[in-house]
């Protein structure tokens, strides 16, 4: 099974950026399709972005498209979410996950621990 450990979030004032990563281990994460969800404070988790293997397929969700950008590395097992323009309705915990395809927002195994992210205005 994958372990999913994020990082690199933090508190930024509107407008600044932050990059996230999400380091795997356990196993390879070369063969998997991988994105990003959010839980702000009384929401739900909502799926923020994905990527395909190869990395050549890429989705967001609206509110976040122009502005985030996902990344992966798989020689070093890790994937990133760049983060411009933030917005104070970005502010969540941002989670990583296997995703069972990048069309799905079914998970394969477990969230990892979250990074918390806040955007002061």
């Amino acid at each position: 099974q994958v372990q999913l450990v994020e990082s690199g979030g933090g508190l930024v004032q509107a407008g600044g950026s932050l990059r996230l990563s999400c380091a795997a281990s356990g196993r390879t994460i070369s063969n998997y399709v991988m994105g990003w969800a959010r839980q702000a404070p009384g929401k739900e988790r909502e799926f923020v972005s994905r990527i395909s293997v190869s990395g050549s397929i890429t989705k967001y969700t609206d509110s976040v498209k122009g502005r985030f950008t996902i990344s992966r590395d798989n020689a070093k097992n890790t994937v990133y979410l760049q983060m411009n323009s933030l917005k104070p309705e970005d502010t969540a915990v941002y989670y990583c996950a296997v995703y069972s395809s990048v069309y799905s927002d079914s998970i394969i195994g477990s969230w990892g621990q979250g990074t918390q992210v806040t955007v002061s205005s």
